[in-house]
């Protein structure tokens, strides 16, 4: 016995080493650690990390401040830049290609799929900024020698001041020939126009960079060039101003007295948006759904209608509800309460975990007057910005704020902007799986919509006056996508989307105007405002599926989706019910029934 043990302690050794270890790598393979990565999670964050590098590098914005910020915030792509990004991109598309997708888990298969899905993306999106650049190429012939300046000042390179002063003299005389070249010239469309400006500021600024790194710290080239660069930098202006006022309006729809022009994007560019969010339906079952929808609006609405004592005269309820607006200077006081009474809902029915730090750290403002004219109602995240009239604005403003952000309708959305709304997928988006970087609306807005319609089915609006607020709502998200689609078809126009609002929601009308001046001319992608309804019909498609039929608890499910963080919601499905994935994957899901 003490022979075999002399002659195999090294392998007793590691037997007893194997023991003592095995029940940590258990416990900690169970832990919270391995609950926030995936195969794919390292590709990912390298990529996140090489973008955020190379949009600094090339960007005309660049200065020693911004270390450590990850995009440039001009979001201007010079043609250099764009040329780096898309071999970037086709370099991590090899490096997802090489990876074992029949080996991943189900979270790595999720996340390979959607960051493919964000590299094509992206890779499309610059493609269609280079055949944009291609048609504007021809108005600055002199770039190169701009470029050329550029690229030595990022390594500090001693320049000779003289050379420099004569080709900015160089390029002034070009850029003054080019300006009575395009004075003769025919307009140039919204979206050549747009980025024509874009890149005459961007050269600018690539020779400001130029001109502050040397002048002042070389002395011969503040004796040279300083005078020179700026008849020059005025001369790159004058000719932005002349590109923008080149811009003639192409779109299929003009102004039609609303003051709103945006850019109706057509039914294939709406077809190809959808399939990337994993929506396969068409706009128009997409209306129908939302037609469909607001059928069951007008039937509830009735219901509370009559239950007021108004009949089948669904305004004049409505009407008297938005006259229950509370006192000037009482609005924050009001939402306080609201919000209290929405967090203890959410507690006494169990439905999600709420942690602690959540709730002690949202905060309120107050929204300006002139936000308001875009954001009629209250914001939320963790801040709660509250839409409500100031001194400065006129009678008929004041009321139609008051009206329009009534406790009524105000308590149908406060947890939508806070808890289990928009502060909580926040404040879970940066503690799970914080590298998961596929926000999508149908998620962000589509989860916050799913809690009005789950509270409304838990019972949450007391008395029909509750009920027509939380209608008013569900009724907008359904407005929303019959105005939006039909606007991206080409059908209506921003007056016909604000009518709609007014006459068939009960809007006051400066709020319509807002929310339609919003939706096309806010920054917002074409597929937002549908997004919300459809994205909560989506939620609540997987709660019958998973809720209702007894797989999981409430809680449990909606914990699990603050734990997997943003994503497409068939995607999020495919995550908990442990779908087969496979590396094509496309989109199947039909969640609604007509």
């Amino acid at each position: 016995m003490i022979k075999f043990f002399k002659n195999n302690i090294a392998l007793i050794f590691t037997m007893l080493l194997a023991l003592a270890v095995t029940p940590v790598i258990a416990q900690n393979f169970n832990s919270d650690l391995y609950l926030q990565t995936s195969e794919v999670n390292n590709a990912m964050v390298h990529y996140d990390a090489d973008k955020g590098s190379i949009m600094r590098f090339y960007s005309t914005n660049s200065t020693a401040d911004t270390y450590g910020v990850q995009y440039d915030p001009s979001n201007y792509n010079t043609p250099e830049r764009r040329t780096r990004l898309q071999q970037l991109i086709a370099d991590y598309k090899k490096q997802l290609e090489s990876l074992n997708f029949d080996a991943m888990s189900n979270n790595g298969k999720v996340d390979y799929i959607l960051f493919n899905r964000n590299l094509n993306s992206e890779q499309y999106e610059l493609q269609q900024q280079q055949k944009t650049y291609e048609r504007i190429k021809k108005y600055f012939p002199f770039e190169e020698k701009i470029y050329t300046l550029e690229k030595p000042r990022r390594r500090g390179i001693k320049v000779n001041a003289e050379a420099v002063a004569k080709e900015m003299e160089d390029l002034r005389k070009a850029v003054g020939e080019q300006i009575k070249i395009v004075n003769k010239s025919e307009g140039l469309d919204k979206a050549a126009s747009e980025l024509a400006v874009s890149h005459t500021k961007g050269l600018q600024n690539i020779l400001k960079n130029y001109y502050d790194f040397y002048n002042g710290y070389d002395p011969l080239f503040s004796w040279w060039v300083p005078k020179t660069y700026t008849e020059l930098d005025a001369v790159l202006g004058e000719y932005a101003v002349l590109l923008k006022s080149k811009k003639v309006e192409t779109s299929i729809q003009k102004d039609d007295g609303s003051g709103i022009i945006g850019n109706p994007i057509g039914r294939d560019e709406i077809i190809r948006q959808l399939q990337t969010e994993f929506i396969p339906y068409s706009p128009e079952e997409l209306v129908a759904i939302a037609n469909k929808e607001f059928a069951w609006c007008d039937a509830e609405l009735l219901k509370a209608s009559r239950e007021m004592g108004f009949g089948d005269n669904w305004k004049a309820a409505q009407e008297k509800v938005k006259n229950s607006y509370v006192a000037p200077g009482d609005q924050p006081q009001a939402m306080l309460d609201l919000y209290n009474q929405s967090v203890d809902f959410l507690k006494t029915n169990n439905l999600l975990t709420i942690p602690p730090i959540a709730e002690e750290t949202w905060r309120m403002y107050m929204m300006s007057p002139e936000a308001q004219k875009v954001n009629p109602f209250f914001l939320g995240g963790e801040s709660l910005i509250v839409s409500y009239p100031t001194s400065s604005m006129s009678y008929g403003e004041k009321m139609m704020s008051m009206r329009g952000n009534n406790p009524n309708f105000s308590r149908a959305t406060i947890h939508h902007e806070l808890i289990a709304g928009h502060h909580l997928q926040q404040f879970m988006r940066d503690r799970y799986k914080a590298y998961r970087h596929f926000d999508t609306p149908f998620w962000v807005e589509g989860n916050s919509l799913y809690w009005e319609m789950l509270l409304w089915d838990l019972k949450f609006p007391q008395t029909p006056q509750d009920k027509i607020g939380m209608l008013f709502w569900r009724m907008h998200r359904c407005a929303r996508i019959i105005f939006s689609l039909n606007y991206h078809l080409g059908k209506w126009t921003p007056q016909q989307c604000i009518d709609f609002l007014v006459d068939r929601v009960g809007h006051e009308r400066a709020n319509a105007e807002g929310e339609v001046r919003r939706s096309f001319v806010g920054g917002y992608s074409p597929l937002y405002q549908i997004a919300y309804m459809i994205g909560g019909l989506q939620f609540t498609a997987l709660k019958n599926e998973l809720v209702v039929n007894g797989k999981m608890s409430y809680k449990e499910y909606h914990d699990a989706i603050l734990h997997e963080n943003a994503m497409p919601i068939e995607l999020l499905r495919a995550l908990l019910t442990n779908q087969p994935l496979q590396r094509d994957f496309k989109t199947t899901w039909k969640f609604y029934k007509f």
